[in-house]
């Protein structure tokens, strides 16, 4: 029997067939008025899913890149930097800073845990020099979405400049870069946007335009200023990726015209239906509950099951991708991912499948419980919807 592949990874997204197509136009002139009028529409769009009216670059870069953008522009070698990290994303953005000679102050949590607003306030208290607070919205190693409008609250009042790695939100989980007062906030096309691995899409406020003009980083390919006065004459400073622009700009197209609260909606109701149907697999979510993503599922697997061979015979036997766990707990964990362009068939499929390899296994019978929990969280969110 023939399966469509399902990529459910936290990245790279599934792309839709339209997205496919607009990657397929001729190329074009990367210093011409056509291309100044796609920068121009792909710039306005993330303005309104960022929620922000401060300056919006794009990148050629993966989401780390875009993070390597915000440490080479705010920060000098030997400054203190407060990193509030509980997984392995906070981890490498500690260690990006760490690589630019920063002294850096972690506040770490506990994988599965969320960061504590009030224990970041007592380590901005204890570090007053520390001018930059370095935050994961959203952690794909365990699962789990920060709070992040209490963290940024807590460090604007202590006057720091807040930013952001949103690479795996923004776009699926609602943000208000504006409002919330983050100074500099990042994600990747190859999330949510719907769009493959190649850009990177990064807010900055004038606060931190003005820690900009003091840090003495070096830096020249992702020089800001370089990027904001490129962008003011349509051009980027040097070759974007053109094809990854096409797909980003009908992305957004895509998200405008379901409309974002419908966007975040149908990410919170399938975040809930991949859940329930994991669990009544015998999974045991990671991420304690009030935090838990609405763009990645991480679960602890039933006693007796093979991360690694549950994965092989998903993709080789019924062409289900599925992640497995970072850093500690590689092979402890799995991670399904349902963000970008993904709906309800989706995850019974996912989850259908998961249910036949675990009866391969000898690990529990087929029995059609795990669909059967989906359906039941997708008519239950449905129903209290009317």
């Amino acid at each position: 029997m023939a399966f469509q592949s399902q990529l459910r990874i936290p990245g790279p997204t599934p792309l839709p067939d339209r997205v496919v197509r607009s990657m397929s136009r001729p190329m074009i002139d990367h210093r011409g008025a056509e291309f100044a009028a796609i920068l121009a529409e792909i710039t306005a769009g993330a303005r309104r899913v960022f929620k922000t009216k401060s300056d919006l670059l794009l990148l050629t870069s993966s989401g780390t890149g875009g993070l390597e953008s915000a440490v080479a522009n705010l920060v000098s070698p030997g400054e203190q930097v407060v990193v509030a990290l509980c997984g392995n994303f906070g981890e490498r953005f500690a260690a990006l800073a760490a690589a630019y000679g920063a002294d850096v102050v972690r506040l770490e949590f506990e994988w599965g845990r969320p960061v504590d607003p009030d224990d970041l306030a007592v380590v901005l208290e204890r570090h007053p020099n520390a001018h930059v607070v370095l935050l994961t919205h959203n952690e794909t190693s365990t699962g789990l979405t920060n709070p992040l409008r209490e963290l940024a609250r807590v460090a604007r009042s202590a006057e720091r400049i807040v930013v952001v790695d949103g690479v795996s939100s923004i776009s699926s989980i609602d943000i208000e870069t504006d409002a919330w007062g983050i100074d500099v906030a990042v994600s990747g096309s190859q999330k949510g946007w719907m769009a493959p691995p190649g850009l990177a899409l990064v807010s900055v406020s004038d606060r931190a335009w003005a820690q900009q003009a003091k840090a003495r980083s070096p830096r020249f390919y992702f020089d800001w200023k370089e990027a904001k006065t490129w962008a003011e004459k349509g051009m980027t400073p040097f070759t974007p990726a053109m094809p990854v622009a096409f797909a980003l700009q009908e992305g957004l197209r895509m998200l405008e015209e379901e409309g974002l609260d419908n966007v975040y909606e149908r990410h919170a109701r399938l975040a809930r239906a991949t859940q329930a149907g994991l669990e009544a697999l015998g999974f045991q979510l990671f991420a304690r509950e009030g935090y838990r993503s609405n763009t990645v599922t991480s679960a602890v697997p039933p006693h007796g099951l093979d991360v690694a061979a549950l994965r092989k015979l998903l993709d080789t036997r019924y062409g289900v991708v599925i992640a497995g766990g970072q850093g500690k707990m590689t092979g402890k964990m799995v991670r399904v991912g349902h963000l970008g362009a993904v709906a309800e068939g989706d995850v019974v499929q996912v989850i259908w499948a998961i249910e036949q390899v675990l009866e391969e296994l000898d690990i529990a019978p087929a029995d059609g419980r795990g669909v059967a929990a989906v359906t039941a969280s997708v008519q239950g969110v449905t129903a209290a919807a009317r």
